[in-house]
């Protein structure tokens, strides 16, 4: 397994097409109700793919990205396709740090500078996912991605590292720390792998409340991700107006931004990420995890627990924030528990520093004292 690197350059004639798409795209009318409160309003998504069309700069966001050292490994048939930053600091652990669905590498940009250094840093592309994706590779749930990572850093040289994550990012570290305990110094958080049957939650009436109202509003996409996925496939690959459309309502959705993407996280970071997944054609294959979890067990199987060091630090906007007592039933080993004021479901996008300062925190303070 030799890592090949790797450069980002997608063809202009795949610029132009986009353009092209953008400029013709076919509008449905809105429901004379609030905007936003049936989906994504009309008037954002023609302002934002005005702006996709005319004003951003997709080879500047390529060209941050190519500042990187990136790569690309073959383990067993896949692809995989990371950053890597050793650092020069003598014992620096390695990190892993794994990103989730709607998201990308991209979403580490303003994240990288505060941890470089500080750790050696691995961050892939999920396998499915944007730069990890080839039409008709095998899809992988996320324990299957958890145990592709730990073959990676092995590649890497890397025996013993902790690992970071939210999002599908959270399951994947989380996975880490439960089947290969005896490789991972400790895991962080920004989202906790708790089970969601409500009855799980009955002695935790707030808890209990939001669990309820998630289940209830905020699940869609998970059904039709989880059960018809490749419907929905054409739709998203086909029109880059249905992509921005299906996750810019999540990044509105799921962020601290009182209403309005921009007050969280930029027009142009929210566009880097949608592109991503347009010039890769990856949407697709990117919902397999979920269609892989509604058709398996919880990646955490039943009365079984992440025992490793556990780190968490809670965002007020995350999609969900189960209380530290029910989250000891699975993670009964946590040693930093932070409740922040601001920010939501993409913390290393909303909160860099913040997150960066809770990492840095949660695994300095694994290190054992000096004699």
């Amino acid at each position: 397994m030799t890592p090949k690197p790797f450069r980002l350059s997608v063809p202009d004639a795949d610029l132009a097409d986009l353009r092209e798409r953008l400029a013709r795209a076919r509008w449905p009318d809105e429901p004379p109700l609030e905007p936003w409160s049936t989906g994504t309003s009309l008037a954002y998504l023609r302002e934002l793919a005005a702006y996709w069309r005319d004003g951003f700069d997709w080879r500047g966001q390529e060209a941050r990205l190519n500042a990187l050292p990136q790569y690309t490994l073959e383990i067993d048939g896949m692809e995989l396709h990371y950053i890597h930053l050793p650092s020069e600091r003598p014992g620096a652990l390695p990190l892993l740090i794994s990103h989730g669905w709607p998201g990308s590498v991209f979403e580490f940009m303003q994240l990288i500078p505060l941890l470089r250094g500080h750790f050696s840093l691995v961050l892939p592309s999920l396998p499915g996912y944007t730069l990890s994706f080839k039409p008709g590779q095998r899809r992988y749930a996320i324990e299957d991605i958890a145990d592709l990572y730990a073959k990676l850093m092995s590649a890497l040289g890397y025996e013993r590292f902790g690992a970071q994550g939210g999002d599908w990012g959270a399951f994947v570290a989380s996975c880490l720390g439960h089947r290969h305990p005896e490789r991972v110094a400790g895991i962080h958080l920004n989202l906790l792998g708790v089970r969601r049957e409500p009855d799980l939650a009955r002695d935790y009436p707030e808890y209990h409340a939001q669990l309820a109202h998630f289940l209830r509003e905020e699940t869609g996409y998970q059904s039709i991700q989880g059960t018809k996925p490749q419907t929905l496939a054409y739709a998203l690959t086909d029109s880059p107006i249905g992509l921005a459309a299906w996750v810019a309502e999540k990044f509105r959705s799921w962020t601290d931004c009182g209403g309005t993407i921009e007050n969280a996280v930029s027009r142009d970071a929210l566009l880097a990420n949608i592109s991503l997944y347009w010039f890769t054609g990856a949407i697709g294959s990117s919902f397999w995890p979920y269609y892989a979890r509604m058709h398996g067990p919880w990646p955490i199987p039943a009365g079984e627990k992440v025992t490793v060091p556990t780190g968490y630090v809670e965002f007020p906007r995350e999609i969900l924030r189960p209380p530290r007592g029910l989250a000891e039933k699975t993670y009964p080993d946590i040693r930093r528990w932070t409740v922040e004021a601001k920010g939501g479901h993409f913390a290393a996008l909303e909160q860099p520093e913040v997150l960066a300062r809770e990492v840095r925190a949660f695994f300095d303070g694994l290190r054992p004292e000096a004699p």
